[in-house]
């Protein structure tokens, strides 16, 4: 599943960011004029999970991996509440 990032948010004017869920990994694309930067995280190192929902405005995602953070912002509070749901759904089935 894709999750765009707003254009109307801090960093995301021209290239938003971009979050895929994927069966075993979450793929974070920050796309760049000339280069750009992708991460893949495995559900399983991921040892905690922040957000940041404010009243008005956009919400951060902040994942902890073994002391490392990689921390999103510029998506709707909807869509940070359903990308939480669907890593702890991931990391609960890959515990099992």
């Amino acid at each position: 599943m894709k999750f765009t990032a707003s254009r109307l948010s801090e960093g995301n004017k021209v290239f938003p960011t971009e979050i895929y869920l994927e069966e075993n990994s979450i793929e974070i694309k920050s796309p760049g004029l000339f280069s750009g930067d992708s991460k893949y995280l495995n559900y399983e190192d991921i040892t905690s999970i922040e957000v940041d929902t404010p009243m008005i405005g956009f919400s951060t995602l902040r994942l902890f991996l073994n002391g490392n953070k990689v921390e999103v912002s510029g998506f709707s509070k909807s869509d940070i509440k359903k990308i939480r749901q669907m890593i702890d759904e991931a990391r609960s089935k890959r515990r099992r």
